[in-house]
């Protein structure tokens, strides 16, 4: 378990400013999260990557010449915010474009999806890579919904080095389609891990069985098999990764791979190396010539008890790429002549960051009518705070089933910081509208994730259409929420029977349009509408998730709701009481 931290909530932000300071002579932090420490050549392509916390050496300690030119990092297994994202690629850019990598994650695709329009918008030209190598998430007809785990390291390497050779950002791009579609990985645990402040992990794995097909957020195993021997381990690992080998490669003798055996945070050294001893023995029974092996923590787990097995099955090209000098905090290979600070772009970079949040903030002019909406609004942002904050454990519990976990703590944390936000605005004068849009920003920023990124779409939703110049009523609040759950839809790509919150912001955002235009007052078609999502989260139960962390463990869901549909359905009757008080 994890046992030294302060307020679990700032655990990710004091590891990251510990990291920093340990690691100068690499990195350098922006908001968000860090880039280089050197300098980057004018043009080069600026390959940014990024994930939440509890990997490391992922994220953060993947920086430096080499490797990645920055890294977002996210709350504990959440995706760092767009905004945070953002604003390390801008700091990382250097004229020649950014290419945006990360796992292949809900929140992360969403995030960073959401950064490549902001950066596009900002002239920066951008691409955007998920790695998808874990082969127990889903089957070869369906790789590009598999999860991004160990994979990650070879094909972020493999697009920096190209960077590093001065190439164009279409052509480093290409370079990560080739090395993540020539990569495969597949893992075992043998207990799962506990985030800082939890007194249980995520998911427990019986005596003398191991969990089979895991991924590195806590998720559970897709399967249970007996507790093996090291080298059945690594038989286990080796014949599954076999038996899937790239289209290109009919054979794997003769072929070669980089080869990583990944240890997932408490494995010890020596029992990867016991392992590893016969993963090398089996390759090479197999004719495969092993090139540049990486036997470690590459990308962890917080306190997992498990290993992973990575192979990329390199071409000339790759190998030359995977064989190439990287010097970062956790990673090194080869020899790089000495680089010079950059201090240039740093003055520039902190002086920015100085002057990016104007001391006394303002706020656009708003109706009086308007500004005593504003009041209401604040009042329901204080009661989903404090209904997610009473059921944050039972979320995560439910998250847990078949997910990570961690939907309780990203809500708290998101719910918390959009209320803070509000406050904020109200205090200033902020009328209705201008108060939902800071809500947004802080929930999206703070909680990161699947739902701080939906979340955040909900309140900006609603934010546009009440505006800051009227009284808004119940038909523009329930317009405001039809707007809501398409932007939703079309931003998760969800649709009502994926088991996602879907399930319940549709029936309610139609409950609550047809109660209006019946007539009802706002706080009556809200009731209304909020016992329809009430239902609608309870009848998660019997789906299967489709879409999701959850999606490759669908029947454990069975019997169990949706995480998102339960925690929207309390929100929903949170705000009605809102809504009486201030009727």
């Amino acid at each position: 378990m994890t046992r030294l931290f302060n307020d679990p909530a700032a655990f990710a932000d004091e590891a990251l400013e510990g990291f920093t300071a340990a690691h100068r002579r690499w990195v350098r932090p922006v908001t968000g999260g860090v880039v280089r420490a050197t300098a980057t050549p004018a043009g080069q392509v600026a390959v940014v990557i990024g994930g939440g916390s509890g990997h490391y050496p992922a994220f953060s300690g993947l920086v430096g010449r080499g490797l990645a030119h920055g890294a977002a990092v996210g709350n504990v297994f959440a995706s760092p915010s767009a905004r945070q994202i953002h604003s390390v690629a801008t700091a990382a850019h250097a004229g020649g474009g950014v290419l945006l990598m990360y796992g292949n994650y809900a929140g992360d695709v969403l995030h960073f999806g959401q950064a490549a329009e902001r950066l596009a918008a900002d002239g920066v030209e951008t691409r955007t890579f998920a790695v998808a190598d874990d082969i127990s998430s889903a089957g070869p007809e369906e790789s590009a919904k598999r999860r991004g785990i160990a994979g990650d390291l070879p094909v972020f390497k493999a697009a920096a080095a190209a960077a590093e050779q001065g190439l164009p950002l279409e052509e480093v791009l290409r370079v990560a389609e080739r090395a993540g579609a020539r990569t495969r990985s597949f893992g075992i645990a043998f207990s799962g891990c506990t985030l800082p402040g939890a007194d249980h992990p995520l998911f427990t794995v019986p005596e003398a069985r191991m969990a089979v097909g895991l991924g590195i957020h806590g998720e559970p195993g897709i399967g249970e098999e007996a507790l093996p021997t090291a080298d059945e381990a690594a038989r286990l690992l080796v014949e599954t990764l076999l038996k899937e080998l790239p289209e290109d490669v009919a054979d794997p003798a003769g072929e070669r791979a980089a080869v990583i055996l990944n240890g997932l945070g408490s494995v010890k050294y020596e029992e990867l190396f016991v392992v590893y001893r016969r993963v090398a023995a089996l390759l090479g029974d197999a004719g495969v010539e092993i090139v540049d092996p990486e036997v470690g923590e590459l990308v962890t787990s917080f306190d997992m008890a498990g290993i992973s097995l990575t192979l990329t099955w390199l071409d000339d090209r790759l190998e030359e790429l995977w064989r190439a000098p990287a010097d970062t905090p956790a990673y090194r290979k080869g020899a790089l002549d000495a680089a010079e600070p950059d201090l240039a772009r740093a003055s520039v970079t902190a002086a920015a960051q100085d002057t990016a949040v104007p001391a006394a903030p303002v706020v656009p002019a708003a109706s009086d009518a308007s500004r005593g909406a504003a009041e209401t609004v604040l009042a329901a942002l204080d009661a989903v705070a404090r209904v997610v904050g009473a059921h944050a454990d039972e979320l995560g519990r439910i998250d847990a089933v078949a997910g990570d976990g961690d939907h309780g703590i990203g809500m708290r944390r998101g719910s918390t910081a959009a209320h803070r936000a509000a406050a904020d605005a109200h205090g200033l004068g902020a009328g209705a509208g201008t108060v939902l849009t800071r809500a947004a920003d802080a929930w999206a920023d703070k909680a990161g994730g699947t739902s701080g990124a939906l979340w955040g779409t909900i309140l900006r939703s609603l934010g546009t259409a009440l505006g800051d110049r009227d009284a808004p009523d119940a038909a523009r609040v329930a317009e405001g929420v039809t707007d809501a759950s398409a932007a939703v839809r079309r931003l998760g790509g969800a649709e009502v029977g994926d088991k996602t919150m879907v399930d319940a912001l549709v029936p309610f955002a139609d409950a609550l349009a047809a109660a209006t235009a019946e007539g009802l007052s706002l706080a009556d078609a809200w009731d209304r509408a909020a016992t329809t999502a009430t239902a609608a989260a309870a009848g998660t139960a019997d789906l299967l998730p489709r879409r999701g962390r959850a999606r490759p463990h669908a029947e454990k869901s069975l019997g169990t709701p949706d995480a998102g549909a339960h925690s929207l359905a309390l929100i929903t009757r949170a705000v009605h009481g809102a809504l009486l008080d201030h009727h």
